[in-house]
């Protein structure tokens, strides 16, 4: 095996170890509140959760469209990924390898999971704006940020060659 397949390998056994975290651990925790008089401040809403639990509370709420989309970008797609670029890099078979890694290229641009990184981001951003509205970004968004970066990284590293 060539050693940019190798770094390609660890690289990719690396990003789908930290998928699991990016998608668990909490990634985003909202607070609305305000200062009352007499009161001072109170919070009317405080919601802390990770990608699969947002996946899950927007299917509870019928909002299944949403909930499929981003289960199937952040989730199905990433795993994929992993799962045939690990064949990629270890199947011996040059046609079924390069049919792969044609194929990892042609969902490339369909995963999202990188667009959904800078989309909480974003979201974290535009509430800093907002002083009745504060956004902590919690490690799951840097576990699922540095999955993003990872993975690509890794695909960037992969050489198919032809046998001699």
């Amino acid at each position: 095996m060539l050693k940019r397949n190798i770094v390609a390998l660890v690289l990719t056994i690396i990003s789908l170890a930290i998928l699991y975290p990016g998608l668990t651990f909490p990634i985003l925790q909202i607070t609305v509140s305000a200062d009352l008089p007499i009161l001072g401040k109170t919070t009317f809403y405080e919601q802390t959760q990770s990608i699969l639990q947002t996946v899950e509370t927007l299917y509870k709420t019928n909002n299944k469209f949403v909930a499929s989309l981003i289960f199937l970008f952040s989730v199905v797609v990433p795993a994929t990924k992993g799962v045939i670029v690990l064949s990629v890099l270890l199947i011996k078979d040059f046609k079924l390898k390069y049919k792969l890694y044609k194929f990892v290229h042609s969902i490339g641009k369909w995963s999202m999971a990188d667009v959904f990184a800078v989309a909480v981001f974003m979201a974290f951003l535009s509430a800093q704006s907002n002083s009745s509205v504060e956004a902590v970004l919690h490690q799951g968004f840097f576990y699922f940020a540095s999955y993003c970066l990872i993975s690509l990284l890794g695909l960037q590293f992969i050489k198919i060659a032809e046998p001699a």
